[in-house]
């Protein structure tokens, strides 16, 4: 048997930059792309994932532009895109823009990789569709690839059969084109990402709880750059 002998060190000194939060990325990316003006983003991941959201909301007309690890983005008015936005394998992606562009005047298409398109997309298609937007999945399921779009939408109540971040992100995205308050009732709190994100942003978010519920109502607004 080998013996080795280990001594302590002295205490470790220095800084470093931790690589940015994936969900966070996503969040900030979209409340960017809809604030009138520049925002800028430090610390945004550099995964795959939510590099497909930038490049898709570049195919909406949202320009970005970044250097030595900032990132500029020129939000204001989305616009159709010439063909299906690509989510790649990114859940999350799909579900938080489904939400964003469920509150838009024109129809996209959100697809994604084999493993995506398997994925039953039911528990962000229910409230959307409670709040009048028109999604559709692939072939009349739930589905990917789903048409979103439509606007018109109307602020609901609506309680979560499972606490998920994900849905309530979706829900309340969708909530900032409607025409009053959106509610996302939860069992128990889900990460409140969003919410703090659409706060910080200037978004009006109240939150509380309630007979041991958590209850969040976003407001219709756009958030500040």
């Amino acid at each position: 048997m080998t013996v080795q002998r280990v001594e302590p060190g002295g205490p470790l000194r220095g800084r470093i930059q931790v690589p940015g939060d994936k969900s966070i990325s996503h969040r900030m990316l979209i409340l960017a792309a809809l604030a009138d003006g520049t925002s800028t983003i430090r610390g945004l991941s550099g995964g795959d994932d939510v590099l497909r959201t930038r490049r898709i909301l570049e195919a909406l007309g949202i320009r970005t532009f970044e250097a030595a690890g900032v990132l500029n983005v020129h939000g204001g008015a989305l616009s159709p895109a010439k063909g299906p936005l690509d989510v790649g394998n990114s859940g999350t992606g799909i579900r938080l823009l489904a939400g964003l562009l469920a509150g838009m005047d024109f129809q996209s298409v959100l697809d994604g990789d084999d493993s995506i398109r398997r994925r039953p997309m039911d528990r962000v298609l229910k409230p959307l569709r409670a709040m009048g937007a028109t999604v559709a999945g692939r072939e009349g399921s739930d589905l990917a690839p789903l048409t979103v779009g439509g606007g018109g939408l109307s602020g609901i109540e609506y309680r979560l059969p499972v606490a998920s971040a994900q849905v309530k992100g979706c829900v309340l995205f969708a909530g900032l084109s409607a025409d009053s308050p959106t509610t996302v009732i939860e069992d128990r709190p889900s990460r409140a990402h969003t919410e703090e994100l659409m706060l910080a942003t200037g978004i009006t978010v109240d939150e509380s709880s309630e007979d041991g519920l958590n209850v969040t109502t976003g407001h219709p607004g756009r958030p500040e750059p």
